[in-house]
């Protein structure tokens, strides 16, 4: 007889509670800097994370730091960031919406703030090409990068929206299978899986292979917001912006200006992102695949508060997030100081 997998939303939350359970709890005796003299910043190694990427490599979070001792840290998965941010190992990090939310959701809204946004799009589902329309997708196996992350939620709500059943254990009409991004690009070559919903730039590196093509592109499925999604914020723990709001204020000026520097000079933008990537990772990345991924991604510090909102609806409606109040998850004051310097527009958060 097959044993029922426990609740997804136990999954979810067990790498998390590990983390809550090893500190205390989270927001108390996080090692979070009491004098600001040191940061440390986590991201992942994704084209979606681009404003880290060339923040880091052009140097923009130091300068914009100064005597502050920046340091930095590159992660896989959210909950493995989300972790070493409860346990002070980072103060501040690149994240997706649903791990953000985890986060919040499973410190009691102590333990971190969203201060910014940095990426929306870049992400969608690449088949294989006997796979030609939507109905073709069940009793075919697909990765997302990890379970109750972003695109895996994206990936099983849209299911769920076309009547399917799916499960944690990789079983039901569509066989959903969590691995790495590298992992995923190598296990589609193999023949091993026959698709991926995947962000950039890892996604342009499927579609480059043979028998590959893009069936749903993901800002197609959001309407509501004229295809604007949030796939990338920049949150802080929260008792190191408490301590330290002045050093949080100069992370954001350096981040402001990683986003201006992709806007004013995507080409460049492009390629500075492709060597600190491959610095990253010790592998290559072809040029090409990393412009088309660029083009993908819309940078932003616009954390478009609607469709994180949806995102977690959507989460808990599979059943892999509890139901959650995310009051108090932004803290956007900082980011519109920064923006008011410099004569621009305020961003917008929950209160409208």
């Amino acid at each position: 007889m097959r044993v029922s997998p426990p609740p997804p939303r136990t999954l979810v939350a067990a790498a998390l509670a590990l983390s809550l359970a090893a500190t205390g709890c989270a927001g108390e005796g996080n090692g979070a800097d009491a004098d600001g003299s040191s940061l440390t910043l986590g991201y992942f190694p994704n084209i979606t994370h681009a404003p880290a990427l060339i923040g880091v490599e052009d140097g923009l979070y130091e300068e914009a730091l100064g005597d502050v001792d920046f340091d930095t840290r590159t992660f896989h998965n959210g909950p493995d960031a989300v972790n070493a941010l409860f346990s002070g190992e980072i103060d501040a990090a690149f994240l997706g919406p649903n791990p953000a939310v985890n986060g919040w959701s499973q410190s009691g809204g102590e333990a971190l703030h969203i201060i910014a946004g940095a990426a929306a799009q870049g992400s969608g589902l690449v088949v294989r090409d006997d796979i030609e329309t939507i109905d073709d997708l069940p009793g075919h196996t697909f990765s997302t990068p990890m379970l109750g992350g972003t695109q895996d939620v994206a990936l099983r709500w849209f299911a769920r929206e076309q009547g399917w059943e799916v499960d944690t254990a990789g079983g039901g009409d569509l066989s959903i299978i969590p691995q790495d991004n590298p992992d995923t690009v190598d296990a589609f070559e193999l023949g091993e899986i026959d698709g991926a919903w995947i962000p950039e730039p890892h996604l342009s590196r499927i579609l480059a292979q043979d028998d590959a093509h893009l069936l749903i592109d993901e800002p197609d499925l959001w309407e509501e917001t004229d295809g604007m999604y949030v796939t990338t914020l920049l949150v802080v723990n929260a008792d190191y912006l408490e301590n330290n709001p002045e050093t949080v204020a100069d992370l954001l000026r350096g981040h402001v200006e990683s986003v201006d520097r992709i806007d004013e000079a995507p080409e460049e933008a492009a390629e500075t992102a492709r060597l600190h990537l491959e610095d990253l990772t010790g592998g290559t990345l072809d040029p090409e695949i990393t412009a088309t991924a660029f083009d993908n991604v819309a940078f932003t510090v616009d954390p478009i508060v609607p469709s994180l909102l949806t995102q977690a609806e959507q989460a808990e409606a599979i059943g892999l997030l509890d139901p959650v109040d995310l009051t108090g998850i932004y803290a956007l004051d900082p980011l519109n100081d920064v923006l008011a310097e410099a004569g621009r527009e305020p961003v917008v958060g929950l209160e409208g």
